[in-house]
């Protein structure tokens, strides 16, 4: 599934200036705590193929086959595979629209992508092309993913496929900074594109939930949902994360520790808050 037979005369690679080492600890560190299913995914858009790695698999070149992104995402997810796919590698054309690697065709911006299967009106579809997230077109021609533990370059997105309650956790990682919540785009649509675009565009971290071509196609659970780091605040995320690993310990680790009981374990600060609003709950022995 992962064979890459490299190409003649092709351009030496340009690397870049990575702590591989930290970053392969750091997802190390997320594997063993959160007890993930699958591995933590490195994501980069490529600007030019001397960007691809010479162990990445090219779907169309090596095995004469073409994959949805979600696909090629889950070899590496599941499979450790380092992929590869560029514009003749890809099988659906949405991420071909949200990675800027072709223009959307007019068809697709009055909404004929959706309507009528998708949804009640023409408007409607316009409407969902219109928000749909797309990066410039021109910048880029293909996307490379590798499992982050093995990954041999700097990705623009961390990716995790997770389910609710580490999510918990992930969430709680990312708001150990600012203590703020996390305003997100949710769609049934193209995950590929939500979970990635977004975290680029904006720098911000994203939750996305598995599309339909994901759970039929790329074998996505049904407890999953995504979670993607902008590589720009990895360092901030992997400090909250073994802040609050580290710190809290049996209320955030994982598996959760499950209590059916009358008062149930409560961090101290949630005591004070509770008398402060004049409610007897007790507190700590």
């Amino acid at each position: 599934m992962c064979t890459a037979t490299g190409a003649a005369g092709q351009p030496e690679r340009s690397e870049s200036v990575i702590d591989a080492e930290r970053m392969h600890n750091d997802a190390d560190y997320m594997e063993r705590y959160l007890r993930l299913k699958t591995y933590p995914l490195a994501i980069k858009l490529l600007r030019a193929e001397s960007e691809i790695p010479p162990e990445a698999t090219r779907p169309k070149r090596d095995q004469g086959v073409q994959y949805n992104v979600c696909q090629a995402f889950a070899l590496s997810r599941r499979n450790g595979c380092t992929m590869a796919m560029l514009k003749e590698d890809m099988y659906c054309f949405e991420p071909v629209i949200g990675y800027g690697m072709g223009e959307p065709p007019q068809e697709f911006l009055n909404g004929e992508n959706r309507y009528p299967g998708d949804v009640e009106t023409r408007e409607a579809g316009r409407r969902y092309a219109e928000q749909f997230p797309r990066l410039k077109t021109g910048e880029y021609i293909g996307v490379l993913s590798a499992p982050l533990a093995k990954a041999t370059f700097e990705p623009d997105v961390v990716m995790l496929y997770c389910d609710s309650a580490q999510l918990v956790v992930l969430l709680m990682a990312r708001e150990y900074k600012t203590g703020e919540n996390l305003p997100t785009a949710l769609s049934g649509h193209a995950a590929c594109v939500y979970g990635v675009v977004p975290a680029i565009q904006n720098g911000s971290y994203q939750v996305a939930v598995p599309c339909r071509g994901d759970h039929i196609t790329a074998v996505a659970g049904d407890d999953e949902m995504i979670f993607s780091i902008p590589m720009s605040r990895f360092d901030e995320f992997m400090f909250g994360l073994r802040t609050i690993i580290e710190g809290e310990g049996k209320l955030t680790r994982l598996p959760v520790i499950h209590e059916m009981k009358p008062a149930a374990v409560q961090p101290e600060s949630y005591f004070r808050m509770a008398e402060l609003m004049g409610m007897d709950i007790g507190g700590a022995d």
